[in-house]
């Protein structure tokens, strides 16, 4: 088959329509929610000058040029819309949400598309629990994904490390996170890792943890380890951890939210910190936001956010297995 005779053949979504009908109610149950609640929906670009400088997320990037402007500059589009998000509630906004498309690039397959739809939420004056119980609310009783008859389950990140893998990543040696690797027969984990603590907690988490989580319903870890959380606070008795929590259902990571850090001293020196970690692993070097680290300074209210990614949410509804079940169009069709 030639390739114009392919992409002749292969011009229908990937979807099928009762699962588009599916995502336009979820959308508008979503909605909903935040409406009867008053918090305002927003947007903000998905092209900005800057992008986040997390290490394990690559980005795309786009010149643009307009004659004689003076515009000339690269454009990158957004990872997520946090760092917008947060320059609005700097300005006063109050609570506020988002559904939008967010782009990572070098993610493709079952459970990741380079362009996906995300749903993203901050509550002034809300604390991590208090955000923990709204996922509860919105999707463990909104969309029926929490146990019959049971609260979702809340575990510490340390606790679940130590149930599954039989050791606490917060005290252990690389020499502890090399002999489980060799243990389990993971060839793989040495070559990956290195001598970073953080790629062995990232890694075992991933790959020994996490398959195991939310097999009946929610699951919520948090208290991740400091190392781990660049854009939250860090828990003031024991600085460690950070005030971050990440929801699962069956296996599947759903969404990842912070207590929000409002320092902006304390932001860009984790900023640097990143860069130098994707210097030092060959990776391309964004500028720092020098825009949110002056709305930070201004005065970012005591907040929590929620990044829920929407895609990975209506697999679950509609009990599919692959990303490109639910998206009309995913990389392979469009």
């Amino acid at each position: 088959m030639t390739e114009t005779a392919r992409l002749h053949a292969d011009w229908r979504p990937g979807c099928s329509v009762e699962v588009l009908r599916k995502r336009a109610w979820m959308l508008a149950a979503i909605r909903s929610y935040f409406d009867r609640r008053r918090v305002m929906e927003v947007e903000t670009p998905s092209l900005c000058r800057t992008v986040g400088s997390d290490p394990n997320l690559d980005y795309f990037a786009s010149g643009l040029s307009f004659e004689g402007s003076g515009y000339d500059c690269t454009l990158y589009l957004q990872t997520s819309p946090e760092f917008s998000m947060k320059r609005l509630l700097a300005a006063g906004s109050g609570s506020i949400y988002q559904i939008c498309k967010a782009y990572r690039n070098g993610e493709a397959g079952r459970l990741h598309n380079p362009e996906f739809t995300i749903l993203e939420w901050y509550r002034v004056g809300y604390d991590l629990e208090m955000l923990m119980d709204e996922v509860d609310e919105l999707v463990g009783r909104g969309f029926g994904l929490a146990a019959p008859g049971r609260n979702p389950e809340r575990i510490t990140y340390q606790q679940a490390f130590i149930s599954h893998c039989g050791f606490d990543p917060l005290i252990a040696e690389i020499a502890d996170f090399r002999r489980f690797a060799e243990a389990t027969g993971d060839p793989d984990a040495q070559t990956l890792c290195g001598d970073d603590i953080r790629l062995w907690q990232e890694y075992l988490f991933s790959a020994r943890v996490q398959p195991q989580l939310g097999k009946t319903g929610l699951c919520h870890v948090y208290d991740y380890p400091a190392n781990q959380c660049a854009l939250a606070c860090l828990k003031a008795d024991d600085p460690r951890l950070a005030e971050r929590a990440e929801v699962f259902y069956q296996g599947l990571e759903l969404a990842n939210g912070f207590r929000e850090l409002d320092s902006a001293g304390e932001q860009r020196e984790r900023f640097q910190r990143e860069l130098e970690i994707r210097r030092q692993a060959g990776k391309q070097l964004p500028s720092i936001d020098e825009r949110l680290l002056a709305a930070l300074n201004a005065g970012l209210p005591d907040c929590s956010g929620m990044a829920l990614g929407l895609d990975r949410l209506l697999m679950c509804l509609v009990n599919a297995s692959s990303i490109d079940e639910v998206m009309s169009f995913s990389l392979s069709r469009a």
